[in-house]
């Protein structure tokens, strides 16, 4: 439903013409748990006579049965759907809510308050042009509104409208209005943020939210729609340089070709000259299309363009101006917003969505994570929760990249977990590391598949995990020395003689083994190229780092040896008393007592030591590398 106009009844197609040509601003509500936020865009929805008269009625029952302003109405309700965020009174998901008037279009996302749902906040404030941050008028400036506004300055929003909400309830005092200012703008004078808009309100009872209030007779400035009306926070995306990240390469028949996506920046026309990054391929633009041909698209559009050229461009790519390209690496320096659950580690392998390209990536280096209350920045190992961390970056290959300052749709990312497939993190690009400039590729002319050749094999990588005191070594060194007795050339990494040299320096915490897994996968990887068979001995106990290490291998030549003992039995045989020191509590981060095994889901070899013995394990090894034509050779 579009605001009440007179022109509805008059002139509809006048109407919907109007409607269509407003300009749309997208802006959030944050602050603190009970500031007022979902109360205010209630309030907005009311004023802008977005409400039909059956969810008034609704909205009047439920808030007699469950609201918080007794018998009157309770405005959050329209905003607060969950069941759990009325039972609670606070703001659990982002609430996205549309809403317009004669001059403009709204959509607005009510954002969580509560530190816990800070990865909510960071999700609405993504798309957002401006920010409306709240503030109790009887709290004043709190820890979750310092954070907030920090989060806002990251993302990028230059706007902000400082709500100072429940006026009513310090009798619309000017000195606390001031007071409050102060606080704010002292801390917000460290953030950047380019334009400060305070407003005295009382959300509730709609004191300068539409009309000015005879309340605050001391307040000269705008009302809070008024401003929402007028505040211009769109343009510098059009006069950026083109940008077009390609969604979808448009083949409908043999005739026609086209690169589809949304222009992010910038504008482009028939005949311009264009770059297809991260190749580098120039051409000019053909044809500009929407439902037809058009003159030229801007910022905002979703279009089709044609090219001159034949050139390979495809679902990832960037289409940029010619004589200002966007940049392009696989190492970058970045800002992370880390929003799982589990614990960022260095090291470990995630998947990264940057524009419409997606990459493999790890966190190479935390350089340190921010206090948001102070904005200190401290030494940490890894980011937690809701946890913000200066970070290098790595990816497997180079993408094309503007900085997040620059253009927030090509410099910014999320990572992804690769087995669970859920956002674990929202990230900023700044730059490219320079090593990254500095290092090529060398081309050499013997290839992975000549050195296997000549031993008369295939490469691979035998990758042997399971709990400590299962047997993996033991059936490792069996299966080498079959392996090695058949002819066949092979090298043996056990995680406990790899810890005497290369990984001396990594200790048991969750970061060091990832760590620990990273180099040895690195190093088996070098040592199948040189064409060996690698045998590799390691508890390795997380999925996603075990994962890592197949990625790194041609398909078909990693092949994960579960060795399948349970805790009991590997605790009973305990040949070194490694378990009876970590139930006396003597060794921390023990795999199976004081840290997690995460067993393989489709290991290619699963190997039952209650059934079978070490040596009844090797020749089934064997037999499988046989059967699988690893232990024969093919023409390079």
């Amino acid at each position: 439903m579009a605001h009440v106009s007179d022109l509805i009844a008059t002139d509809i197609n006048a109407y919907l013409k109007q409607h269509e040509t407003k300009s749309l601003l997208r802006f959030i509500t944050c602050g603190s748990v009970d500031d007022g936020k979902s109360t205010l865009i209630g309030r907005l929805l009311y004023d802008s006579k977005m409400i039909f008269e059956d969810q008034l009625a609704a909205l009047e029952a439920d808030s007699k049965k469950m609201g918080t302003q007794g018998q009157n109405i309770d405005f959050a309700l329209l905003v607060d759907g969950l069941a759990a965020e009325r039972e609670q009174g606070i703001t659990i998901d982002v609430a996205y809510r549309f809403f317009s008037t004669d001059k403009r279009k709204f959509i607005v996302a009510d954002t969580p308050g509560h530190e816990q749902y800070t990865r909510n906040m960071i999700t609405g404030a993504s798309t957002a042009g401006l920010a409306v941050i709240l503030i109790d008028a009887r709290r004043g400036v709190l820890t979750q509104t310092r954070r907030h506004s920090y989060l806002v300055s990251l993302i990028g929003i230059k706007h902000v409208i400082l709500a100072i909400n429940k006026m009513d309830l310090v009798n619309f005092s000017h000195e606390v209005f001031d007071r409050i200012l102060g606080d704010y703008t002292a801390f917000a004078s460290q953030l950047d943020i380019t334009k400060i808009i305070p407003i005295p309100i009382s959300a509730l009872a709609g004191d300068n939210i539409t009309e000015r209030s005879g309340n605050t007779p001391w307040y000269h400035g705008p009302t809070l729609m008024g401003h929402l009306e007028d505040v211009e926070v769109a343009g510098a995306s059009r006069a950026a340089p083109f940008r077009l990240p390609v969604q979808w390469v448009n083949r409908p028949n043999l005739d026609f070709r086209g690169f589809s996506g949304m222009v992010s920046s910038g504008t482009v026309h028939p005949g311009d000259l264009v770059k297809v990054m991260p190749s580098a391929r120039q051409s000019r633009v053909a044809r500009v299309l929407i439902d037809g041909d058009l003159p030229y698209a801007t910022a905002g559009q979703s279009i089709t363009v044609t090219l001159e050229d034949e050139i390979d461009c495809s679902r990832g790519d960037v289409i940029c101006g010619a004589e200002q390209p966007c940049e392009v690496s696989d190492q970058f320096e970045t800002t992370i917003v880390w929003m799982a659950d589990t614990p960022m580690l260095p090291g470990r392998s995630y998947l990264m969505k940057v524009g419409t390209k997606t990459v493999t990536a790890s966190i190479t280096t935390l350089k340190h994570k921010v206090n948001v209350n102070t904005l200190e920045e401290m030494a940490a190992r890894q980011l937690e929760l809701n946890e913000i961390g200066l970070c290098n970056i790595s990816l497997d290959q180079p993408v094309a990249f503007d900085s997040y300052t620059e253009n927030r749709d090509t410099g910014g990312f999320i990572l992804i977990d690769r087995l669970s497939n859920d956002t674990v993190a929202a990230g900023l690009i700044h730059f490219a590391l320079r090593r990254a400039q500095n290092i090529h590729w060398q081309a050499v002319d013997l290839s992975r598949a000549a050195r296997a050749a000549q031993k008369g094999q295939r490469a691979c990588v035998l990758w042997f995990t399971g709990l400590s005191g299962a047997g993996k070594s033991t059936i490792a060194n069996l299966v080498e020395r079959r392996l090695f007795a058949l002819g066949r050339h092979t090298t043996l990494l056990d995680g406990d003689n790899v810890r005497h040299g290369l990984n001396r320096d990594l200790g048991f915490t969750d970061t060091d083994r990832v760590e620990n897994i990273r180099r040895v996968g690195e190093v088996a990887r070098l040592m199948a190229d040189s064409g060996l068979i690698v045998l590799v001995s390691f508890i390795s106990p997380f999925r996603s780092e075990r994962q890592l290490a197949r990625d790194m291998l041609p398909k078909g030549e990693f092949l994960e040896v579960f060795i399948d003992t349970p805790l009991a039995e590997a605790e009973k045989r305990d040949v070194k008393g490694l378990y009876k020191k970590a139930r006396r509590g003597e060794i921390k981060h023990f795999t199976g007592i004081s840290s997690p095994y995460e067993a393989p889901e489709d290991a290619e070899l699963r190997i039952d030591t209650n059934t079978l013995s070490a040596e009844d394990a090797a020749e089934l090894i064997v037999a499988q590398l046989d059967a699988r034509g690893l232990l024969r050779g093919a023409q390079p």
